[in-house]
């Protein structure tokens, strides 16, 4: 079997640089979930951006499978971009292990469209208590593996107000990320307020 985790923090270092910051979560009955932290002094301002290590060990299986695959099946890390310097985000890093980890404990398959929701504020004081699954291959392109594993995808998480969340499970992720783009919505403000959504 390949280990496919030095691998993805290769492809994380090479796409985003090298992180200043690293730490480890183990929960109970898993595998080590580690969140690596990358400042990015980029045109639009400085940011901090926390990404999973660890997710993509194991493929994902569906719930409804009576049987889990070891080598296929999806493979993902979550990747999180935050203006910096405007709020504690660093506290995000439990959080974040904890929405790593759920594919092991709870057998769920994270993927774009998705709502991740953490039960609490991403970091004290965040009007945040979810998240939005998405589409990868922007800011980190798949990662390709031997046949016959997956891709690692690294897919990018957008932080959603407890309004957000409940609209878009009505309306779909899509209009969601449409009504978003439509008023401007700085989705990295991490003190932002909810999008409009009459």
């Amino acid at each position: 079997m390949v280990d496919v985790l030095p691998l993805v923090e290769a492809r994380l270092r090479s796409a985003l640089g090298e992180p200043d910051a690293r730490a480890a979560v183990t929960f109970l009955g898993t595998d080590r979930v580690e969140v690596l932290r990358f400042r990015d002094d980029g045109r639009e301002g400085p940011l901090v951006r926390y990404a999973t290590l660890g997710m993509s060990a194991h493929p994902m299986t569906d719930p409804t499978a009576t049987l889990a695959d070891p080598v296929k099946g999806p493979r993902a890390e979550l990747v999180l971009s935050v203006r910096a310097g405007l709020a504690e985000t660093d506290k995000v890093l439990r959080p974040l292990a904890v929405l790593a980890a759920s594919p092991q404990v709870e057998g769920v398959v994270v993927a774009p469209g998705a709502s991740l929701d953490v039960g609490g504020p991403l970091w004290p004081g965040a009007p945040f208590t979810s998240v939005l699954v998405a589409e990868p291959g922007g800011l980190v392109e798949d990662l390709e593996l031997d046949e016959p594993l997956d891709p690692v995808r690294f897919l990018p998480l957008l932080p959603m107000t407890p309004n957000e969340a409940a609209w878009k499970r009505v309306h779909g992720a899509q209009a969601l990320q449409e009504r978003w783009l439509t008023h401007g919505t700085d989705l990295r403000d991490p003190s932002r307020a909810s999008v409009a959504l009459e």
